[in-house]
């Protein structure tokens, strides 16, 4: 959901961040005497970026990866056209699972993504069926 203000009001607002990372809403629960929000705010799409396109399906810049091995979270992010994992780029989705692993695993089994502006995680698995159902039906 996104409210409209004016100029004037967006113009006020920035100039009370104390840091980039303050938000808007920050300042207006600040303001208002809100206490901090009970679930995190979806962050707001980078558009500024090319796609990392894997087997026909496209995940935008900013898309953020993760998968889970033995217990523990790694993340991804879709950075200018590739898949970035601990500061390497990746043209596959399988090669940094891998090395995640230390073995040969198909690494659409394995990572989930958030898109940009969007609340919740999907296997990039199931998107990928959904890209072979649309192309089969083009």
């Amino acid at each position: 959901m996104y409210i409209e203000i004016d100029f004037e009001v967006f113009k006020a607002l920035t100039a009370m961040r104390e840091t980039e990372q303050t938000t808007h809403n920050d300042i207006l629960r600040r303001m208002l005497n809100l206490s901090p929000p009970t679930h995190p705010t979806v962050p707001r799409p980078d558009v500024t970026g090319r796609s990392f396109i894997a087997e026909g399906v496209e995940f935008p810049h900013g898309t953020e990866f993760r998968m889970r091995h033995k217990g523990r979270w790694f993340t991804a992010r879709v950075s200018d056209g590739a898949l970035v994992c601990d500061g390497k780029g990746y043209a596959s989705v399988s090669k940094p699972a891998c090395e995640i692993t230390r073995t040969s695993v198909n690494g659409w089994k394995h990572w989930e993504c958030r898109l940009p502006g969007h609340a919740d995680w999907q296997s990039i698995d199931t998107l990928r069926h959904r890209a072979c159902l649309a192309e089969a039906s083009a």
